[in-house]
This record gives structure tokens, C-alpha cells and sequence, in this order.
């Protein structure tokens, strides 16, 4: 299994009164690294071309296992959970520049929705052809 991973800056103003990293950025680290997953795979960012663009967050779990302390950088590894019908799985993990030890690891939930209904719809061939690399295989 492929991942993508990104390096993500970590400010002044995204430390609590701690100088720990607050708990809501670490998703918006984690949508950042998202961000620059689908551009690598060729998306033009709000191109009507693109029908898989509209997707809909459904579920966001983080689980935070040592604090992200004072400004620096950090690395934002995603994957593949999960890909079905209409629903994509993103594992992540947040990681220090130097070591593969976790800040936090997680998962969001993508549901691929019909522009006008918002309803539930299969996600394209395309888009499963080009996230196959980094769906996790199934553990035995």
C-alpha cells in the first residue's frame, strides 16, 4: 500500500495557551495534506469536470496520542482505508519531522453525494483506478 504524505507548518496562532497544538487544527492539518492528495491525483479544484467533487465529510476521528509542542513542522501521512460504493475511508497519521512516532492518528469518513439531491452516488471508475494504490489491503 502507497500513502501520501505532506509537510505541514505548524504556527503561533495554531497553539493553545500550552504552546501545544489545539485539538482543532489538527484536522485542518489533516484537510490540508487531503487538500494536496487530490491535486496530486489530477484534480482540478472545482472543475466541472471532475463529478467526484462532490463529497460531503461525514465522520472525523482523532485520536491524540502525545502533543504537537510549539511551532515547527510536522508530517501528515494519508492512505486509503476503506474505499466503497459511495463512501471513502482516510487514515491519517501526524508525525514529527524526525521519527515515526505518531502525535495522532485517525480517520475521516467521505460520502460521495449528488450535486443537486445529496443524495449517496458510486464514485466513478476513474477516481477508483487512481486511489487504488493507496487502498490498505484487508488484513487475513
Amino acid at each position: 500500500m502507497r500513502f501520501f504524505e505532506t509537510i505541514q507548518g505548524v504556527y503561533f496562532d495554531d497553539l493553545d495557551a500550552f504552546r501545544i497544538l489545539h485539538n482543532s487544527r489538527y484536522l485542518l492539518l489533516f484537510e490540508r495534506a487531503i487538500g494536496a492528495f487530490w491535486e496530486r491525483l489530477g484534480w482540478n479544484r472545482g472543475g466541472a469536470d471532475n463529478p467526484d467533487q462532490h463529497h460531503l465529510v461525514r465522520e472525523n476521528r482523532v485520536e491524540y496520542l502525545r502533543p504537537v509542542e510549539g511551532v515547527g513542522e510536522v508530517r501528515v501521512r494519508i492512505w486509503v482505508e476503506k474505499l466503497g460504493r459511495s463512501s471513502l475511508v482516510f487514515g491519517f497519521r501526524m508525525l514529527p519531522m524526525e521519527e515515526d512516532v505518531d502525535y495522532a492518528s485517525g480517520t475521516r469518513v467521505l460520502v460521495r453525494v449528488d450535486p443537486v439531491t445529496r443524495r449517496p452516488v458510486p464514485w466513478s471508475d476513474d477516481l477508483r483506478a487512481r486511489l487504488q494504490p493507496y487502498v490498505r489491503e484487508p488484513k487475513p
